[in-house]
C-alpha cells in the first residue's frame, strides 16, 4: 500500500515559468552549469549546483555552496519568481520526445514507504554522492529536484489524469532541446482524494531513477524525527518530492560500453576467446541489436553481431540474464580483464541518447572497442526489484528526465 500525498508547492510565476526549470544537477559538470546559467539569473542551477556562483576554487562540497544554494532559493521565493500554492495540490507532469510522451503525477511519497521497502530499489548508492544531497536537502530544508518512480499502471488513475488534460488547462509549457514539457495543476479536493485513494492500493512504487537522491531524502527525514521525538508522522519531513510515471508510459534506452583496449589479445586472439561463448558475424553496416542476449560490437571500423551462446547465462536468474550481467560475466571480465565496471579506466559508458555515432567518435578517438547493447525492460527493472536483488552498474538509461524547479517540496 503506497502513500502519494498533495503538498503545497513552490513553483515558477507565470513570468519566469521558462526561465527557471532546468536539468537535473547530476547531467552535466560544474563547468557545463556555468555555462548554461550565463544570462540567466533565474535558471535552477543556481539552487541545485551552487558553486556556479561562486570560486572555481571552492570545493563542491564545502558548506559554502550549501549555503549559497540556501540562499539562492530563498532570493526566488522572496522575489517573487517562485510562489506557493495556497493549498495542498497535485501536478500532471508530461514530456514529449521524438513523439514520445510520458505523463507522471507530481506528489510526495512517504520515507516510511522506503524504509520498509514499499519503494523499491535496484541500485546501490555511493556514500559520497549520497552525502552530497544530504546536505543540500537539510541546508535549503528542501526537496528540489523530484524522484523519478515508476508503478504498475492502474487504470483508474491514468483514466482521471487525462480526463483532467482534457479538461483543464496547462500552466506550463515549455521546451528545452529536443524535450517539450508540460505541466497541470490538479486542486481540486475530491480530485486529489481519489488519486491520494487509489495509491493505496498500489503495492509498490520503484525507483527507476534517483537513489541518490531518494536515499538522501529519507536520511533528511530520519534526522528531523530524531531532531523532534515527538513527531506526529504528518510533518512534511516524513515525505519527499516524487513523480510517479505508470510503467507503460516509460522507455529505458540502451547504455553502451566502449573500452579502451583489447587486454593484450590481437585481435583474432581476442574473436577466438569471444567466439567461444557468443556466436560472431560480421554487420554490414552500423546498427543497434534487434533483440535481447544480443550486441553490436565495433572494432577497427567495422561492426560485428555477437549473440549469446544456449548456456552461457541462467535464464531464470532476473540478474544473470540481464544482457549487461551477459557481456560483463562472459567478456569484460574474463577476456577484457574489466573486473570492477565502477572502479575500471579501461572502460566507459554511453547513454542511447547521443546514438551509435557517439561510440564510433570514442573508437575513432581514445578508445579501441565499443559495445552496443539492447535497452534493459521495465519488467527487468521490476522483476529484480521485487526479488531483492541489485541491477549491475549502468544498466539502465532513462530519457527524457524530468526537469528540476517546476516543483519545490519545503520540509518545514
Amino acid at each position: 500500500m503506497a502513500v502519494f500525498k498533495s503538498f503545497n508547492a513552490f513553483r515558477p510565476a507565470k513570468e519566469t515559468g521558462n526561465l527557471i526549470p532546468a536539468l537535473p544537477y547530476d547531467v552535466m559538470n560544474s563547468e557545463e552549469a556555468r555555462e548554461m546559467v550565463k544570462g540567466n539569473p533565474y535558471s535552477f542551477l543556481h539552487v541545485d549546483k551552487a558553486e556556479v556562483d561562486l570560486s572555481p576554487d571552492v570545493d563542491h562540497y564545502s558548506p559554502e555552496v550549501y549555503l549559497k544554494a540556501k540562499e539562492n532559493l530563498l532570493s526566488l521565493e522572496a522575489s517573487g519568481a517562485l510562489i506557493r500554492d495556497e493549498k495542498p495540490c497535485l501536478y500532471i507532469y508530461r514530456q514529449v520526445m521524438n513523439g514520445r510522451s510520458q505523463t507522471g503525477l507530481v506528489g510526495c511519497a512517504s520515507i516510511d514507504d522506503y524504509l520498509n521497502n514499499v519503494i523499491k530499489k535496484h541500485e546501490h548508492t555511493l556514500a559520497k554522492k549520497e552525502q552530497d544531497r544530504i546536505n543540500h536537502v537539510d541546508y535549503c530544508d528542501a526537496n528540489t529536484g523530484p524522484i523519478f518512480l515508476t508503478y504498475r499502471e492502474n487504470k483508474e488513475i491514468s483514466g482521471i489524469i487525462n480526463s483532467w488534460i482534457r479538461t483543464h488547462s496547462h500552466i506550463y509549457d515549455i521546451k528545452r532541446d529536443y524535450v517539450y514539457h508540460t505541466v497541470w495543476l490538479i486542486d481540486d479536493d475530491e480530485t486529489i482524494k481519489r488519486l491520494e485513494k487509489l495509491f493505496t492500493g498500489v503495492s509498490s512504487l520503484y525507483i527507476a531513477d534517483g537513489h541518490h537522491r531518494c536515499a538522501s531524502a529519507v536520511k533528511v527525514g530520519e534526522k528531523r524525527r530524531a531532531q523532534f521525538p515527538d513527531y506526529t508522522g504528518e510533518e512534511e519531513f516524513n515525505f519527499f518530492l516524487a513523480i510517479a510515471y505508470p510503467d507503460s508510459e516509460l522507455e529505458i534506452m540502451d547504455y553502451n560500453r566502449v573500452v579502451r583496449d583489447l587486454n593484450g589479445y590481437t585481435f583474432e586472439g581476442f574473436i577466438k576467446k569471444v567466439s567461444e561463448k557468443f556466436d560472431v558475424s560480421p554487420l554490414e553496416k552500423m546498427q543497434s541489436p534487434e533483440r535481447k542476449h544480443s550486441f553490436s560490437m565495433l572494432y577497427g571500423g567495422k561492426w560485428y553481431c555477437l549473440t549469446a551462446k544456449n548456456g552461457t547465462f541462467d535464464e531464470n536468474n532476473p540478474v544473470e540474464q540481464l544482457d549487461v550481467s551477459i557481456l560483463q560475466n562472459n567478456l569484460l571480465s574474463p577476456i577484457l580483464g574489466i573486473e570492477n565496471p565502477k572502479t575500471s579506466d579501461r572502460i566507459d559508458f554511453i547513454g542511447g541518447i547521443r546514438g551509435l555515432k557517439e561510440l564510433e567518435r570514442r573508437v575513432n578517438d581514445d578508445m579501441e572497442l565499443a559495445f552496443a547493447m539492447y535497452p534493459t525492460t521495465i519488467d527487468d527493472l521490476m522483476s529484480i526489484a521485487d526479488a531483492g536483488e541489485i541491477m549491475p552498474p549502468k544498466s539502465t538509461w532513462f530519457e527524457p528526465k524530468p526537469l528540476s524547479g517546476f516543483f519545490i517540496h519545503h520540509l518545514s
